[in-house]
């Protein structure tokens, strides 16, 4: 049975794990195997999610099958406090397709609707076949976006969103 616990700083050691157990596989076929770990350091080294927890303020999220954890998620407000971004999503291979990524969203829009929020956006690149996976639950794409990350290497996604409003 899924279930979510909020994650703490203690947790850093857990996403690493379960990103390095996704990520390569999600993207390898979409960037450079030079990019994807130059991306990996950039946003889930240890320090860079101690600084998405404690000064960005995301809010992050642990999906576990009975007590195994299969994947996590988070989520920030935007200045806009009407609108919330979805940072990250990813669910081991082995859970895909079982509804766990549908239910963290549903857990999310849960959170984030209660706080006020009426839309939630996040960035798929552009070639990744999860953006099926977030038309399939409401979003629409609004816009692209090309965004320089440094070395060379940039983001190219599209910038979805669905409105929570019930």
């Amino acid at each position: 049975m899924i279930h979510f616990r909020k994650a703490v700083p203690a947790d850093i050691p857990l996403i690493r794990k379960l990103t390095l157990a996704v990520w390569p596989q999600t993207y390898s076929d979409i960037l450079s195997r030079e990019q994807v770990e130059y991306m990996l350091e950039m946003m889930y080294s240890e320090s860079s999610l101690q600084h998405q927890i404690n000064t960005q303020q995301h809010r992050f999220i642990i999906a576990c099958d009975d007590d195994e954890p299969v994947g996590f998620a988070s989520w920030s407000s935007t200045p806009d406090k009407q609108v919330c971004r979805l940072h990250k999503i990813y669910v081991l291979q082995n859970q895909q397709g079982k509804g766990t990524g549908k239910k963290l969203i549903e857990h999310i829009i849960q959170s984030i609707r209660s706080a006020g929020a009426i839309i939630l956006e996040l960035n798929v690149n552009r070639h990744n076949k999860a953006g099926a996976f977030y038309s399939g639950l409401g979003f629409t794409v609004v816009r692209e976006e090309d965004t320089d990350i440094g070395n060379g290497y940039f983001m190219n996604d599209y910038v979805m969103q669905k409105s929570i409003v019930e």
